[in-house]
């Protein structure tokens, strides 16, 4: 028997198949996504729990005349099947494949380029603006999740439309949890006014009263029944949505979905603003994934008989080294507490809540908060550190100016994912920091060249007197040995690790490596080429920088972040600020566009980040072919 699935090449094909038929075809989606999912990896619980969500969705609603805009994006797999990506599923985060996240460029149907949560009622709202300025009658619908929903921009949105009484939905996603569990007041009101104690048992002991009464107890208990669903919509959040300006549907089964259409269309006649509320399991339909969720929010590779996920070798992840780093400076630091944005497992925290509950903070989805939190801290002699993703802390640049750097707070920004990401695209790429970071006075920014360096380099950044970001990238380490002793690297001094007479090469972070392989090659073609590890990006060795540019005259920097405003524009700019001419420099690093989803083995590739390439640029720096004299060279 074939497919369902196979048959729909577009929401119009989804409106023909009979409701009866919808249930088997949210059968047939979780199948593909889940074999899609374990053999190349990607966002797996959030995808499950959305199916029937979104089936119901472009079952009510024609998309793409009706906007539907979804907050994150990562949970869209159902929508890409649906909207004629059928057949490109399997490429699904692979280069030059689909996206795992929504992309205008790839479909109609995908509205705004989204990847970062709180976004779409903002955006949404914009564009049921934007309809009723041009004339158009369709629907705009945004998609959130109770994690995002904890976000400032997200309160901001709902605000402004209540009091802008636009036609336009809000469905709110309710499955408890972000990435990691949600924590905050918000999440508790929405998750825990129906399963108080006092208001089960006392549902408990009516329902039991009404039925002792003879005769007449049934039907007063079914009186009863559409009472307490009166009281639900008092009690639920529906009455701070009213509030709000919005008309409050729900709470809704969020995988019953005849009950979920209905709904839908309903609210579809409906010219105010509305909020749809659905409650729904993260991993619906996957045993290991609704067990753990956290676990299998985003997952690579996995065995689907198992759901262990394939060996990833005994190095362990930069983020592993964090965490448990953390740990061992916090148990002799008593002021040292952490803070995460909803990702306590995302960036190695997990071992830190463990073992001191009391100074560990999950502030939810609330980047900018968790930084004014940590500054506030950092003021009264705490030492915070905040480990917030690299492409996420770009969401509290206001915070991180004003609240920590004017007052040359001690607050430790431990910025996981720096540099290429891979998988997740151009929203979720760690490309930008050393250039939105080393222009703000008082910060020192800094990058280990191995997992090594990075116990070191968070010792100093715990013990600095001032700002600190330090940057890792994500994924395993160079598997080299970790020393049990820790002591604090001088603040703005680099390291020589090969010498040479013919250029000098100076990477940052993870680039050091390359550079190494790079010299060692170069080396075999009768070219020495000295190697910096640079370790700070501000303040730049500029001695051990300045010193080399006049000895030797050629400098190639090597960097994973743009060029634009990154490590090497800083060494171009310590020339001109000291006077330093004649001086051949070629820059390494990223281009001046946003990098596109892929394995970081491509990009690197792609880019130029490889040690073939760096080899290659620096002969050409060179002037190759060249002839070899003396031990050093110059042109035939």
């Amino acid at each position: 028997m074939g497919t369902l699935l196979n048959l729909i090449n577009g929401p119009e094909d989804l409106q023909q198949v009979p409701r009866s038929e919808l249930p088997r075809l949210a059968r047939e989606i979780r199948e593909v996504i889940l074999d899609v999912v374990s053999r190349s990896g990607g966002h797996l619980a959030s995808n499950l729990g959305a199916v029937e969500l979104t089936i119901a969705l472009h079952y009510v609603f024609d998309s793409p005349r009706d906007k539907i805009i979804w907050d994150v994006g990562h949970q869209t797999y159902t929508h890409k099947l649906l909207t004629g990506r059928r057949d490109a599923f399997a490429t699904l985060r692979q280069r030059h494949g689909i996206s795992g996240f929504v992309r205008p460029d790839e479909s109609v149907h995908d509205v705004v380029v989204t990847g970062h949560g709180g976004t779409s009622i903002s955006t949404a709202l914009g564009f049921a603006e934007a309809r009723d300025h041009l004339g158009e009658h369709h629907k705009v619908i945004a998609v959130i999740g109770d994690g995002s929903l904890s976000t400032g921009m997200a309160f901001e949105g709902l605000n402004n439309a209540g009091a802008l009484r636009k036609d336009f939905i809000v469905v709110l996603n309710d499955n408890e949890m972000s990435i990691s569990p949600n924590v905050g007041a918000l999440s508790t009101y929405l998750s825990q006014l129906l399963t108080g104690r006092l208001y089960i048992r006392f549902r408990k002991d009516v329902e039991a009263f009404l039925r002792s009464i003879p005769g007449v107890g049934e039907q007063m208990r079914k009186m009863a029944k559409g009472a307490e669903e009166s009281l639900k919509a008092f009690l639920t959040p529906g009455i701070l949505f009213e509030v709000l300006g919005f008309k409050y549907v729900g709470p809704l089964k969020g995988h019953e979905l005849y009950d979920l259409i209905d709904a839908f269309e309903r609210v579809k006649e409906l010219d105010c603003p509305a909020l749809v509320h659905v409650y729904t399991k993260k991993g619906k339909g996957y045993p290991p994934a609704e067990k753990d969720p956290v676990h299998f929010h985003g997952i690579g590779p996995f065995d689907l008989e198992t759901g262990r996920e394939r060996k990833r070798g005994p190095v362990p992840t930069y983020t592993e080294v964090f965490g448990k780093t953390l740990v061992t400076l916090a148990r002799d630091n008593p002021r040292v507490v952490a803070i995460t944005a909803a990702m306590p497992h995302g960036t190695g925290l997990a071992p830190f809540s463990a073992e001191f509950p009391d100074r560990f903070y999950d502030v939810g989805m609330a980047e900018q908060h968790a930084v004014g939190f940590a500054a506030g801290l950092a003021a009264r002699g705490m030492r915070p550190v905040v480990a917030i993703y690299s492409t996420f802390l770009q969401r509290a640049y206001d915070q991180i100016m004003h609240d920590v750097c004017i007052g040359k707070l001690p607050v430790v920004f431990a910025l996981d994912r720096a540099g290429i990401v891979g998988e997740d695209g151009p929203t979720h790429q760690g490309c930008f920091d050393y250039s939105y970071l080393r222009s703000l006075p008082n910060m020192v920014v800094m990058a280990p060249k191995d997992e090594n360096e990075l116990q070191h380099m968070l010792l100093t950044a715990i013990e600095h007197p001032g700002p600190v970001a330090l940057r890792y990238p994500r994924g395993t380490g160079c598997g080299v040995p970790l020393d049990t002793q820790l002591s604090p690297l001088a603040i703005g001094k680099g390291e020589v690790l090969a010498e040479g007479e013919d250029v000098a090469i100076l990477a940052i972070g993870n680039m050091v490596p390359v550079a190494v392989a790079s010299a060692q090659a170069l080396r075999a073609d009768g070219i020495g080429a000295t190697v910096v590890n640079a370790r700070f990006v501000k303040p730049l060795d500029s001695t051990l920088i300045l010193s080399l540019a006049s000895q030797i005259g050629r400098i190639v920097t090597v960097e994973e972040n743009a060029l634009q405003g990154g490590f090497g524009s800083a060494v171009l700019e310590l020339f001109e600020e000291k006077g330093l001419k004649g001086v051949k420099v070629r820059r390494l690093g990223l281009p001046d566009r946003f990098i596109e989803h892929g394995s970081p083995a491509s990009l690197r590739e792609e880019h130029g980040l490889t040690c073939e390439a760096v080899c290659a640029r620096t002969k050409e720096l060179l002037g190759i072919p060249l002839r070899v004299q003396t031990g050093r060279l110059s042109p035939r």
